[in-house]
């Protein structure tokens, strides 16, 4: 195997279990490169890169953090210090694959590791704390979660047994990968966002985006949707955005539970990725049961979507709100982007005689996008629905356009 498997961990408290678990890789066949991220104490065994580099990575020092004996901070410090050790590894090719093994601070170190590394790298973490809420640790990343069932404190029938799945784990996902990398390369990736109230948009989409020879990967615009699309195009995964349900934002606004944060809309913009976006489903913020809605809201036009999920209707002043944040985003794009305004209605309920319909709202956000935008950035305005054929044929056959664009030498695109 040409990269080694990293191991990460404190040696100083847990060096038999990963001296175990280093022993097991290695009769696999595979190579070890281990990194320290004890602070209190001495390593049980030589890492390959010391605590002392990994908190220096973090912006500190391992005898600043002994001093100031503050759990918290030396946590966050060897979790920052952690997460650039282990990309500068991956960029290097030094790593293949990683594994942790902690509590709820080793974990939470550890974890900052994995998520600096790409969707694909093999990532396994055993952890005192893989149930209930594990988004903290996981994010956005592909993480394998294998609870330890009994603490990472020594060894003894069960850990050992645990242990050891986790080395199966790691050795098989970085054998697949390897496999995979003398594989045909797939088609071009597509990022498309989609919610209940554009699937049909998206559905006619795809078949276009397929039939023309790339591959549509669809994210549900749930908040964790939008981020995992946002950091996918971050890692020079999507090679163009089909930006159709970008009602995150409407969340992020007004509170709602399917925020994906306020970067949502500068992944594509800020790497010349080229993007067609439309203001799907900014109509409404989600909460959750009726009774879950803030008083705030208590007179507001609402539509129970599921016993889970109710819908709020955006008002103008919202709206206006989010063309100027649209506006805002999209003028840092460094590469194509145009953006489509349905003006019969920005999702399903937003239609004629249906209960969100409210051209006033979605005219505050077509005027507010339209006075912040820059001014070589295209807004077209179409009298369909946003899930309308023909809406969705002109953002299509728009990003194909882009696509089909050669590109220059710092990754922009010249015009035809």
């Amino acid at each position: 195997m040409n990269s080694p498997i990293v191991l990460l961990g404190a040696l100083d408290t847990k060096g038999m279990e990963f001296a175990f678990v280093r022993d097991r890789i290695h009769a696999r066949g595979h190579t070890v490169l281990v990194v320290d991220t004890g602070v209190m104490g001495e390593p049980q065994f030589p890492p390959d890169i010391s605590a002392a580099e990994v908190a220096r990575a973090g912006g500190s020092s391992l005898d600043s953090l002994r001093a100031e004996q503050d759990r918290g901070q030396a946590m966050s410090v060897m979790a920052r210090g952690a997460a650039v050790i282990a990309r500068r590894l991956y960029d290097e090719g030094k790593l293949a694959g990683i594994l942790g093994m902690g509590g709820s601070g080793g974990s939470a170190v550890a974890s900052a590791a994995m998520r600096a590394l790409p969707i694909g790298v093999p990532k396994v973490l055993v952890s005192t704390v893989a149930s209930g809420n594990t988004a903290p640790y996981v994010g956005t990343r592909d993480i394998i979660l294998i609870p330890s069932i009994v603490d990472v404190a020594g060894l003894n029938r069960i850990s050992r047994r645990i242990f050891s799945n986790a080395v199966g784990a790691i050795c098989g996902m970085v054998e697949q990968a390897s496999q995979e990398q003398t594989e045909v390369q797939d088609k071009p990736l597509l990022a498309a966002s989609m919610f209940g109230n554009t699937t049909p948009a998206v559905d006619r989409a795809r078949a276009t985006f397929e039939n023309a020879g790339y591959e549509v990967l669809v994210f549900h615009a749930t908040g964790t949707g939008g981020k995992t699309m946002e950091s996918l195009i971050e890692d020079g995964f999507i090679s163009g955005v089909f930006d159709i349900t970008t009602t995150e934002w409407a969340d992020e606004l007004a509170g709602g539970v399917f925020s994906a944060g306020p970067t949502r809309l500068e992944a594509a913009a800020q790497h010349g990725i080229p993007q067609v976006v439309a203001p799907g489903c900014i109509d409404m913020v989600n909460f959750g049961p009726r009774e879950a809605v803030p008083a705030q809201y208590d007179t507001r036009n609402f539509y129970v979507w599921n016993p889970s999920v109710t819908l709020m209707r955006t008002t103008p002043e919202e709206n206006a709100e989010l063309g100027h944040i649209f506006a805002e985003k999209l003028n840092a794009a460094k590469g194509p982007v145009e953006v489509f305004i349905p003006l019969k209605g920005v999702s399903m309920l937003d239609s004629e005689n249906q209960p969100f319909w409210s051209p006033e709202a979605d005219r505050a956000f077509t005027q507010s996008l339209k006075q912040h935008l820059r001014p070589d950035i295209r807004v077209h305005e179409l009298d369909a629905n946003i899930n309308d054929p023909a809406f969705v044929d002109a953002m299509t056959l728009t990003l194909l356009g882009f696509l089909s664009e050669p590109t220059t030498d710092d990754g922009g695109r010249t015009t035809a």
